[in-house]
């Protein structure tokens, strides 16, 4: 056995899977406990502006938007423009025709996704995407539930069942990668800048400062 320079097959990269984005939603916030609106609505922005900036094919769906929960935050929706919204009725994305006739559409084995609630919203199209055969992540600080037991016992469901968590940030920089990637380097960092919360200031305190580089 002898080692490559070559990354696992189980990484993302910008053309590897689809991100879709659930029920970021006004009504939806209101009752998130297990993470605070702020830092969603961070989490939320950062993935959004990363998949948007690496073309990474994205659904955004909401439920009952017009009747009940409200629009799409406008982080999201800003990244996205003129994208049009999925509306649903129901609570699991995995069983709504337009959805599954996107998801088919864009051909991706793989899935990752975000949204609100963890224990409904994510747990549902998590669970059916993995029984139909999908490969499934979940961006587990983008996520959100009515209280830090619902959200981590929806976290346990899903990576019992197959599903990998991650971070917001680990999202955006799985995608970059490279430093060297010198095309998407100044994006990578801008996103990082404004929605990578301490990671984003040291960057801007060491550019400012030493003008200083990660791929140098």
């Amino acid at each position: 056995m002898s080692a490559t320079p070559t990354p696992a097959n189980g990484l993302l990269n910008p053309e590897n899977h689809l991100l879709i984005l659930i029920d970021f939603q006004s009504q939806m916030s209101f009752a998130t406990k297990s993470i605070d609106a702020v830092t969603l609505r961070n989490n939320a922005a950062l993935i959004s502006h990363a998949a948007a900036g690496f073309d990474v094919p994205v659904i955004l769906t909401t439920v009952a938007e017009k009747s009940f929960s409200g629009p799409m935050f406008g982080e999201i929706t800003e990244a996205f423009p003129g994208q049009k919204m999925l509306d649903r009725t129901s609570m699991n994305t995995w069983e709504d025709a337009a959805v599954i006739a996107k998801v088919n559409e864009i051909g991706k084995t793989r899935i990752v996704l975000a949204g609100l609630w963890t224990g409904v919203c994510i747990v549902g199209p998590a669970l059916s995407a993995m029984e139909q055969g999908f490969e499934v992540y979940v961006i587990a600080d983008a996520c959100g539930d009515v209280s830090d037991e619902a959200h981590e016992r929806a976290m346990d469901r899903m990576v019992q069942a197959g599903a990998r968590p991650m971070t917001s940030l680990q999202y955006l920089l799985e995608l970059q990668r490279d430093w060297a990637r010198t095309e998407t380097y100044d994006m990578t960092t801008g996103i990082a800048k404004k929605f990578g919360g301490a990671y984003g200031l040291g960057i801007i305190y060491a550019k400012t400062m030493f003008g200083a580089s990660e791929g140098h």
